[in-house]
């Protein structure tokens, strides 16, 4: 039992990190000239950032800076509320609060990129000239959904056993 609560602490651990790597890097959408985020768009190897892209595109950037840092703050809540549930709840109950927190945090990265993906065409329309490809903290977006889905559903099928 101890080998797998370290296993399930060390990958709510790496989940967190996927998600703070996902919404913090510049690197959602890149190609050779510039690589944009969910913050801003930075130029010639990040010698020159400019939030135009957030200002042109508000409503849909706003949202997606939103559900990423709710998946983010949503996954620490899960991982604080784990811990406390660890030494509180009584023999055989599950880590339902935990699970719930975490799967919302998975709602809502799932959101952000489904968002992004659907407004990509939008967003990089005038980059024909020169186009682009997702970067890896899209990838890492989408790979912290899957890790944050797994974590939740193992949160609450997850009995306390002492």
């Amino acid at each position: 039992m101890l080998v797998l609560l370290g296993f399930i602490l060390v990958f709510h651990l790496a989940t967190a990190a996927l998600l703070f790597i996902a919404t913090i890097k510049n690197a959602w959408w890149q190609n050779d000239l510039i690589s944009t985020d969910i913050w801003t768009t930075c130029f010639s190897n990040n010698s020159v950032c400019l939030s135009e892209f957030v200002e042109k595109y508000g409503e849909c950037i706003q949202a997606i800076q939103a559900t990423m840092c709710l998946s983010v703050i949503f996954c620490c809540i899960s991982f604080i509320v784990f811990v406390v549930q660890l030494f509180r709840l009584e023999k055989g109950q599950r880590f339902y609060i935990a699970g719930t927190l975490q799967l919302l945090s998975s709602l809502c990265v799932m959101i952000a990129a489904s968002i992004y993906t659907n407004q990509q065409g939008t967003f990089h329309a005038d980059l024909t000239s020169n186009p682009g490809n997702y970067g890896y903290s899209y990838i890492l977006a989408w790979i912290a959904f899957a890790f944050t889905l797994i974590s939740g559903v193992m949160y609450i099928v997850l009995r306390k056993r002492k």
